[in-house]
């Protein structure tokens, strides 16, 4: 009963504000968010001890205007994802334009495929949605929702480009064929990750549990990482998807050497990012929640969950 009852809400507000105007459902959105936000007082505190820790030089009230600014970005994402199946060629340059293609057009015709790195800023849902409509529909690594229904519900409208969700842990084969073949695939690399799949590298300062995947199907591939976000430019009016050029990687003979290398410049490319638009990041995940041995937890509501069987770097 709670995963139809969860389903069914998701449906009727996708598809209110998707029928409606862009400006009224990105108001509305706006205040679902901000009721959510209201509701979930762990939400509230994760967010804005992440502020504390990534910008301690900040007086309060700057982080609070973040905070605020944030979750009207997440009242935008919101409505922007339920109108993606309204989004086409002819008209996905008034909401968002490319910004850098060249970047990528260079590093996919090195033939050995692409990695997006990206994580959760602007709009980014919106991102490979567009890249699809500018250019040629992508696979996107996803973590399943526990609810069948709503996971079909959601990925149904991040394909209505043509895009392919690949689900996390069952995609080593799929992700190295595609790769193979000269595809594309977008990875949100910006979370909290797992002990059994994760390198410690820092973010603002701090080691983060960071996700190795992307860092050895680069090594073992050959495959170019393009760092790729989207945000708000308030000039224009419209969202920007902004492809910096390739990462060059060397490879050396020391493989976890590198696979720890590769995870720190890749941190530090989605941390110059949200440096330069703080309210437009996903504040309330709990990004530095697994620690390494013996480190106490950061959150002070917590326990860590400790990096028993990976190296600590």
């Amino acid at each position: 009963m709670r995963e139809r009852l969860e389903y069914a809400s998701g449906w009727i507000l996708l598809k209110f504000l998707g029928r409606m105007p862009r400006m009224l459902a990105r108001a509305i959105g706006v205040l679902v968010a901000k009721i959510l936000f209201f509701m979930r007082p762990p939400l509230r505190r994760a967010a804005e001890f992440n502020l504390r820790l990534a910008f301690p030089e900040l007086p309060e009230s700057a982080r609070r205007d973040i905070l605020k600014r944030m979750v009207r970005n997440l009242g935008w994402m919101a409505a922007e994802f339920a109108r993606l199946p309204r989004y086409t060629r002819d008209n996905i340059q008034n909401t968002m334009i490319l910004d850098g293609f060249e970047n990528f057009a260079a590093a996919e015709r090195r033939g050995k495929g692409v990695l997006f790195l990206t994580g959760h800023v602007g709009a980014w849902e919106l991102g490979p949605f567009a890249h699809a409509l500018y250019s040629r529909p992508i696979y996107f690594l996803v973590r399943p929702i526990d609810n069948l229904r709503v996971d079909a519900l959601v990925n149904q409208y991040r394909g209505a480009s043509g895009n392919q969700p690949i689900k996390k842990n069952e995609s080593a084969r799929t992700v190295l064929r595609i790769l193979h073949e000269g595809g594309v695939i977008g990875v949100l690399a910006d979370q909290n990750t797992v002990p059994a799949e994760a390198v410690f590298a820092d973010f603002f300062g701090v080691p983060a549990a960071t996700t190795s995947g992307i860092a050895r199907l680069a090594r073992r591939t050959g495959a170019a990482v393009v760092p790729a976000f989207n945000y708000w430019d308030p000039q224009i009016r419209k969202y920007r998807l902004r492809y910096e050029p390739a990462v060059e990687l060397v490879v050396t003979a020391d493989e976890e050497s590198d696979i720890h290398n590769y995870a720190a410049r890749f941190n530090q490319a989605i941390e110059d990012c949200v440096r330069r638009f703080p309210d437009q990041w996903l504040w309330v995940h709990r990004r530095w929640k697994t620690r390494p041995v013996n480190q106490s937890a950061i959150y002070p509501d917590e326990q860590p969950e400790y990096d028993n069987p990976v190296r600590a770097d």
